[in-house]
């Protein structure tokens, strides 16, 4: 008897993993589709799914807070990508989308502590640029000049590029390795430091020449106080 009963147990217990196996692949399939079909909400639905079936460790935790982030759900990604890092801490792209999430939600603070813990696990000189401007938008500028000392003595991989506002209806790209600079003379004359200000300034030009902002600070600087 004590057999038939163990036996019993055995059978329901392996019939429900089966169960939920074929459930996981019966969702997986209706989420490929759904994505083939660009149907996000769909897709959102059957992640979930999924996640509930397959429990905490989930790697659909990390699809999930993507899809949010390619959707610009910036606190839906946040609190993915929350939760998603306690199985997967130092993962650097899940930081960074819980970096920029918050900077896009204007928690500058808590986007400073986030972007610290990513540059940590990093070392990348645009991480350390965007510490630098959440600080000196905070006016932080002591703290902000610390942050983009530190970003220029990273290595650049010459990729990435910043994108400034002339005005209304111009927006310049700007290589990363200028714009540090150049953010380092805003810096350095919010400290009243002219004269190393005027040094930083012309260096951003000499590494872009087309600089159209680092050439007006650099021009307001080179006017003469009227007598």
């Amino acid at each position: 008897m004590k057999k038939i009963f163990l036996f019993l147990t055995l059978f329901i217990a392996f019939s429900s993993v089966a169960q939920n196996s074929n459930q996981v692949e019966l969702e997986k399939q209706k989420l490929k589709q759904a994505l083939i079909y660009g149907d996000q909400s769909t897709a959102t639905n059957m992640m979930y799914n999924i996640i509930a079936l397959e429990g905490d460790k989930s790697v659909y935790k990390d699809s999930l807070a993507y899809l949010y982030f390619n959707r610009r759900s910036y606190l839906s990604c946040f609190l993915a990508t929350e939760d998603a890092l306690k199985n997967n801490p130092n993962n650097i792209e899940l930081l960074e989308m819980n970096a920029f999430s918050i900077e896009s939600l204007g928690a500058f603070d808590k986007a400073i502590e986030s972007y610290q813990k990513l540059l940590i696990s990093s070392n990348n000189n645009f991480h350390a640029y965007k510490i630098a401007s959440l600080q000196f938008e905070l006016k932080k500028f002591n703290e902000a000049y610390v942050s983009i000392k530190k970003a220029e003595s990273l290595p650049d991989s010459g990729i990435e590029n910043i994108t400034f506002s002339v005005n209304q209806n111009y927006n310049q790209p700007v290589p990363l390795k200028a714009a540090i600079v150049y953010l380092k003379g805003l810096t350095e004359l919010n400290l009243d430091d002219k004269a190393a200000t005027k040094v930083s300034m012309q260096k951003a030009i000499q590494l872009f020449p087309e600089f159209v902002l680092a050439k007006e600070v650099l021009s307001n600087l080179e006017v003469k106080p009227k007598e």
